[in-house]
């Protein structure tokens, strides 16, 4: 990067303003030759190459810094940075220790014990890619930034121009020239205008809504970016004009550079979402629950592994039995396999890709897969005004045309909210029938007029100016008077027939470009009939005080006099207060200069178009027609959309660059604020809102609010406030000037059609429509999609926790080993995985979107879900391990027969102290059978190892049996399957068919029944397995009863905790 990036990287960010050893020098508050004196230049001649060098030694290369990213080897180690993920690594090394151990004995147990930790292996494996593969992609934002930086300049150094410098050449003080179409390279005062006027178009970083004109007048010191009306900024663009530049600041140090700065900022800041912060903590809970249940198993069987003598009161001749300390140890690593839920990561995952779909169809396009779940807590909607809560297409609402007496005015609501001239129509308008003086407006919007609409996709775009734009939609929503024809052209499919038409009708011959003295814009035109008129558009006011007549209905023209004049301006002023932008219409066709002139350059009156100063004259002694209102006009559906927003507990704050009495009028109009309310402590700008003692305060009140002229320093403000208040905050917004923002908040959600790349890279969520209401759409179906989760989350929760008090029991009672880590593996990987998908295709309540946002806080199992779920997984341990033992200790069991396979019954004594079997006399096994096969066994006490094979599969079909029926139980935390029927969800049926049918697939297919060490059953058996699994249905139903009577004691016992101090 050279020394100008090692010296970007030294700089400070304070408060979102670049400091440097430096002091920065405001040159938007001096004048043009105090500025030439800073900066030791003329403009004239520019900087030597001598002395470009030498400042470029200072201030480094015109290019934004390159942060370095992590390495992937830092991204992969913190893939490991999680305690689930820790326990399971541990349980995977040490079960691969095990089966390495074992593997020297060879057969079955080998097959068996490498399995487990393999499988485990594969799913870190697929877990951390799956991170890394996000994480790299975090920082295009910051790749996206550099997209917009200009290329090259036209500089003028050692008196000699040179057209195409590379940009990233330029130096504080070099002298540039920027032209209509030129992207701004640097950060620059304007040292003079060669055309009249100078627009940029600087909303992607101000968030200004319409191009802004610049002047060589200096301003006072402490205004905001808007306001820096002599200085144009890296990045954005000019569209009218052209001008001589000097430039300030360059790289890290101009606007843009502060930005990429915040971003990069930003994204060391970002947080897990909430529901990845629930898993953590459940986690580091497993973790001391796994640690003290590893720790009771190794007291309560120290005896069988360690045993000694007391000697003279002291313990002596200590016995230590590897082989029982290493089965023991097995059986710590099938409780942290039991512990843990495998599968969960796969299924959270899947459940929020299936979400994305369904946001998707809905035109909110998710890019990072947590947003879907983070969006159902959303507790504030930051938004931005332009282009989401309005079309960012500007619109006439309003047209006041001249009466058929004098002092009278007639108004037209013109309906429709973007550039498709099909969209809407104007009220108590007869097509055709145009009196004379609609005729003229019609013409004059038409023809005094430089831009255009055209059709892109589905949609049309305006080229040019918007306010012009909306005015050749206007016109073509008047028509065409009668006797008119319109005349066909390439324009017919871009909906602009009557604009071209005019056009051909009047053809214009001259142009008296906009400046800001006049604040009007003016054509000279001749018709058909060779009458040359010239025709005007621009502030009404300017225009009433050059016009002295006023042209009627029927196209007579009166004198202006100062009624007329007050009636026009009253009605200015009532359209004003409603924040439209007026302009208005004059015309004039006593032009003797121009009787004879054609467009020649060679007239004598050319010579007056060029030179600016004639403008006043030439337009003087105007004949006033009429004046109309223009705006950016709010989206139809957001006022809705914010309602909903109110009834779901959603506060909504609207965060633009525009001015305040704009804002506050949309705001208004859409429901933020009510029609009459007093809002002076709701409606701040964003520099009013930094000097208030107690900011925070402010956004902690409720209901709406507005903040206008914010710039990008106050958006992160706001956010960081509104996330230490916790609050869960989405952010919306399309240009560069919103990207740190976007990637600070919750939920930073960028627009699809105007968005810039750098705000759709720094985003979470991209609108496909760039609508408001889709944010509030996409909200309710984030909730929904939670609800699901939570759902899932608990059903595979409970059923670890069943395994684990299985392990547990076995273990107390000294039984053999009932279920082993691959078996558990499987449930937990394969068995749980389609129900707990499908339970992400729960019904959503039909009221999700009128209860409160959950705040990030509360609990993702509550205690009584938690107490709840202990009764059921206490259920499933002594149901898996009560059929261990009743098949060895019963031949029959509830009337049912199992002695059909001929296996030999023992004692529960003898079960649970099956360790002691070499020493008892005159024991013996019979073989038994399983299917087809026979077990046998060389050794009578092999009975209770290779014996066992039967036990644990009624155990393992136990456990999946009643995992199944338990995922009916989740369909709804408190209501009973008898109000929420198993249809309701029919994914849920068929993922349970495709359960059962995997694990029928391991007990039927004889290669798969060797790697789980398992057998196929009888009829009987599966029969004694359901009368076992199917009572977890009635538990439950029992307890959701008990839940759904105290459910108003426990909510009012925990509510005032919740409830957030005003």
């Amino acid at each position: 990067m050279g020394k100008g990036g090692e010296d970007y990287g030294k700089r400070e960010n304070l408060g979102g303003k670049s400091v440097s050893d430096k002091e920065v020098f405001p040159a938007w508050s001096k004048d043009v030759k105090e500025c030439e004196e800073k900066f030791e230049v003329n403009r004239n001649c520019g900087l030597s190459e001598d002395e470009v060098v030498k400042r470029r030694q200072i201030y480094g290369f015109n290019e934004l810094e390159k942060h370095e990213g992590q390495s992937i080897l830092r991204l992969i180690l913190d893939q490991f940075n999680d305690t689930l993920v820790r326990i399971l690594l541990g349980a995977a090394v040490v079960s691969f220790i095990l089966a390495w151990l074992d593997g020297e004995k060879g057969g079955q147990k080998e097959i068996t014990a490498f399995v487990e930790p393999l499988v485990i292996f594969l799913i870190l494996i697929v877990n951390a890619a799956v991170g890394v593969w996000q994480e790299s992609n975090a920082e295009k934002a910051l790749e996206a930034l550099k997209e917009i930086q200009s290329e090259t300049a036209c500089v003028i150094r050692d008196g000699k121009r040179f057209s195409s410098l590379p940009a990233k050449e330029l130096v504080p003080g070099d002298i540039v020239e920027l032209k209509v179409g030129d992207k701004v390279p640097a950060d620059m005062r304007v040292l003079s205008l060669i055309s009249s006027t100078l627009r940029l178009e600087q909303g992607s970083l101000t968030g200004e809504s319409e191009a802004v004109s610049k002047t060589t007048k200096a301003v006072p010191e402490d205004v905001d970016i808007q306001g820096k009306k002599c200085m144009v900024f890296a990045g954005t663009t000019v569209v009218n004009g052209n001008c001589i530049c000097l430039v300030t600041e360059i790289g890290m140090d101009t606007e843009i550079g502060q930005v990429h700065s915040q971003i990069h900022e930003a994204s060391q800041q970002e947080e897990d979402t909430p529901l990845k912060k629930k898993l953590n903590e459940f986690g580091e809970a497993l973790t001391a629950i796994i640690g003290v249940i590893c720790v009771l198993v190794w007291l309560i069987n120290v005896k069988y592994f360690l045993t000694w003598e007391f000697v003279d009161g002291w313990p002596r001749n200590f016995k230590f039995s590897f082989e029982k300390c290493t089965y023991y140890f097995e059986i710590a690593v099938a409780l942290a396999v039991a512990a843990i839920p495998e599968g969960l990561p796969a299924v959270i995952t899947t459940c929020l890709a299936l979400g994305t779909r369904k946001m998707a169809a809905k035109n909110a396009l998710v890019r990072k897969l947590p947003s879907v779940e983070t969006l159902g807590c959303t507790t504030v909607i930051c938004s931005d005004k332009t282009g989401t809560l309005t079309t960012n297409q500007m619109a006439v609402s309003k047209l006041v045309a001249m009466g058929a007496k004098p002092n009278t005015l007639r108004s037209f609501i013109v309906e429709g909210t973007t550039y498709d001239p099909f969209d809407g129509k104007i009220q108590d308008w007869s097509t055709g029938r145009m009196d004379a003086n609609l005729e003229m407006i019609a013409k004059i919007a038409a023809v005094c007029n430089d831009s255009g609409v055209e059709k892109s996709g589905q949609h049309y775009v305006a080229s040019g100016l918007p306010t012009e734009a909306a005015l050749k939609v206007l016109v073509e929503k008047m028509g065409l008077p009668d006797g008119v024809n319109s005349i066909s052209s390439s324009s017919d499919k871009d909906g602009l027939r009557c604009s071209y038409t005019w056009n051909k009708i009047e053809k214009r011959i001259g142009t008296l470009e906009f400046d800001r003295d006049r604040k009007s814009m003016g054509v000279i035109t001749t018709s058909t009939s060779g009458r040359k008129s010239l025709l005007v558009k621009g502030a009404v006011e300017n225009l009433l005080e050059r016009s002295s007549y006023v042209q009627m209905q029927n196209g007579s023209v009166v004198e202006l006099d100062r009624s007329s004049r007050n009636h026009i301006l009253q009605s200015l002023h009532e359209m004003s207060s409603k924040a439209l932008r007026v302009l208005g219409f004059a015309y004039k066709e006593d032009l003797p200069d121009f009787a004879t002139y054609n467009g020649d350059e060679d007239h004598p009156a050319h010579e007056l178009l060029l030179n600016p100063s004639n403008y006043p004259s030439i337009e003087s002694d105007l004949i006033f027609v009429g004046l109309a209102g223009i705006r950016d006009p709010p989206r139809k559906e957001v006022r809705r959309a914010i309602e909903d927003c109110r009834e779901a507990g959603i506060r909504v704050m609207v965060i633009t660059g525009d001015n305040k009495n704009t804002a506050e009028a949309i705001c208004r109009e859409i429901g933020v604020f009510g029609s009459h309310e007093d809002i002076s402590s709701r409606s701040l700008t964003g520099k009013e809102f930094m000097e208030l003692a107690n900011p925070q305060a402010h956004i902690g009140q409720s209901g709406g609010l507005l903040f206008s002229r914010a710039e990008p320093r106050h958006k992160q403000d706001i956010v960081r406030l509104l996330k230490d208040d916790g609050e869960v905050v989405a952010m919306t917004g399309d240009g560069v000037n919103d990207a740190p923002a976007l990637k600070l908040a919750d939920i930073g959600i960028a627009m699809g059609i105007a968005g810039t790349e750098v705000a759709k890279e720094a985003s979470d969520m991209v609108l496909a429509d760039d609508n408001f209401s889709t944010i509030v759409a996409a909200v309710g179906e984030g909730r929904s999609i939670y609800n699901n989760m939570k759902a899932f989350i608990r059903y595979m929760i409970s059923s670890n926790i069943g395994e684990v008090a299985s392990i547990f029991l076995t273990a107390a009672l000294g039984i053999p080993e009932g279920l082993i880590p691959v078996q558990l593996l499987w449930v937990n990987l394969v068995t749980d995985g389609p129900p707990a998908t499908a339970l992400g295709f729960n019904p959503p309540d039909k009221d999700i979107m009128k209860k409160q946002p959950r705040r990030s806080d509360d609990s993702l199992i509550s205690a009584w879900i938690l107490f709840r779920y202990l009764v059921i997984g206490l259920y499933v341990g002594v149901a898996t391990v009560g059929i261990f033992i009743i098949w060895f200790t019963h031949d029959s069991f509830l009337g049912i027969d199992l002695s059909g396979d001929g296996h030999s019954l023992v004692t529960y004594s003898q079960l649970s102290n099956w360790g002691e079997c070499k020493t008892w006399n005159n024991f013996t096994a019979s073989p038994f059978t399983a299917g087809s096969h026979v077990i046998s066994f060389d050794k009578p006490c092999d009975y209770f190892v290779e014996g066992k094979v039967k036990a644990m599969t009624l155990s393992l079909s136990v456990l999946v049996a009643i995992e199944m029926f338990n995922s009916l139980n989740a369909l709804s935390e408190d209501g009973s399957l008898l109000t929420m029927p198993p249809w309701v969800n029919p994914w849920l049926l068929l993922a349970m068919s495709v359960s059962f049918g995997l694990h029928f697939l391991i007990l039927y297919v004889p290669f798969l029944a060797q790697i789980f060490g398992i057998v196929p059953l009888s009829l009987n058996e599966w029969l004694l397995v359901l009368a076992v699994a199917l009572p977890v249905i009635l538990i439950d139903e029992i307890l959701k009863f008990i839940g759904r009577c105290t459910s108003g004691i426990r909510t009012g016992a925990r509510s005032p905790t919740k409830q957030k101090e005003e």
